[in-house]
């Protein structure tokens, strides 16, 4: 079994495997399979990974409560995180980062894991139509509570980043401690500022995506052929795989090339995909989101391996630092792309 290092989680004194465990998958988005699911959780913990990321919107709240499940008996060795905002239900205050709903998701989540407290509490969007401070000042009182240990933020820019930074200093708020930004050879417009900005706010970095949605999985490219509709997150993202989209053609050349360094290097595509990341110096941890048994193992082979400069070198060759080829899936574009009516008056 390989070793898991350890990392500090941006200052919090908070120790973290390098890998986190990513539980978008568990439930009916991925794996129906209660059991299952949570056997995948223990062998992760039994792997050395001590973080669990999920959400309360992940399959509808079905992801928490098999965390929930999983971690009975087994919580105190874990750092949990969660995360709000996204919509749970129709009513339009039952989402977004006010108090009003925030001091109301928190309750759900920590009734859905199971549990007394939540140790990373991440805003899971920015939310224009809500003012920072507002969002601080709630989370601020969840930890004094005692209901939270820490705070993050996911998706936000570096200038939103910088924001919450500077409100939490002026307005005596706690502070954002760690961002989750996704993070991939494909998907490395993050390199730019992004994580410059998490280094110098001492921030600390769980990125999410490391095998770009399953285009760094090995199924694709070369001699595998170009027609992944088989795959799960075909049937989730259908636009995504389309070797027709000039954006996916781009990738599908280039993951070509990788597999090719991969190859080179000894490694499989998914493992030279997980260590590039960890070798950014302001990630802290990579959160890998299996699917099924094979695919967490076949990830937790990875934990050990390491890519020296000269693979690097290639690496940015074929995607050229600061590079954006996974632009298209819009997963991570601001609230002021994705939403028509913030540039039409």
């Amino acid at each position: 079994m390989s070793h898991m290092q350890r990392r500090i989680l941006g200052g919090t004194g908070i120790s973290v495997s390098e890998f986190t465990l990513g539980a978008m998958m568990l439930g009916a988005w991925g794996n129906p399979d209660h059991d299952d699911s949570i056997r995948m959780v223990h062998t992760a913990l039994d792997a050395g990974i001590n973080i669990i990321d999920t959400a309360d919107m992940y399959s509808d709240g079905e992801s928490e409560e098999i965390v929930g499940k999983a971690l009975k008996g087994r919580r105190d060795d874990v750092v949990l995180a969660t995360k709000f905002h996204n919509p749970m239900g129709p009513d339009a205050n039952h989402r977004g980062n006010s108090r009003r709903w925030i001091v109301r998701a928190v309750e759900d989540s920590l009734r859905r894991l199971g549990t007394e407290w939540i140790d990373l509490y991440q805003v899971h969007r920015p939310d224009p139509d809500t003012d920072i401070d507002e969002t601080l000042s709630a989370l601020s009182d969840l930890v004094r509570a005692g209901k939270v240990r820490a705070l993050g933020t996911s998706a936000f820019p570096a200038t939103e980043m910088v924001e919450a930074q500077w409100t939490a200093d002026r307005r005596g708020h706690l502070r954002p401690r760690s961002e989750q930004p996704p993070y991939s050879v494909l998907a490395r417009g993050i390199e730019s500022e992004v994580l410059p900005t998490a280094q110098r706010y001492g921030v600390g970095v769980l990125t999410w995506s490391p095998l770009s949605a399953g285009w760094l999985s090995g199924k694709y490219g070369g001699d595998r052929g170009t027609d992944p509709s088989q795959a799960h997150r075909s049937a989730f993202l259908p636009d995504m795989f389309d070797v027709n989209r000039p954006g996916n053609a781009a990738k599908l050349a280039a993951v070509t090339e990788l597999a090719k360094v991969a190859s080179d290097a000894g490694v499989t595509l998914p493992q030279l995909a997980t260590a590039f990341v960890r070798r950014h110096p302001a990630v802290t941890s990579v959160i890998i989101g299996p699917r099924t048994h094979d695919q967490l193992t076949g990830l937790l082979d990875g934990a050990d391996v390491g890519l020296d400069d000269d693979v690097m070198d290639r690496i940015d060759e074929i995607v050229p630092p600061g590079t954006d080829l996974n632009r298209d899936t819009a997963f991570h574009s601001p609230p002021a792309l994705t939403q028509a009516h913030l540039r039409r008056r």
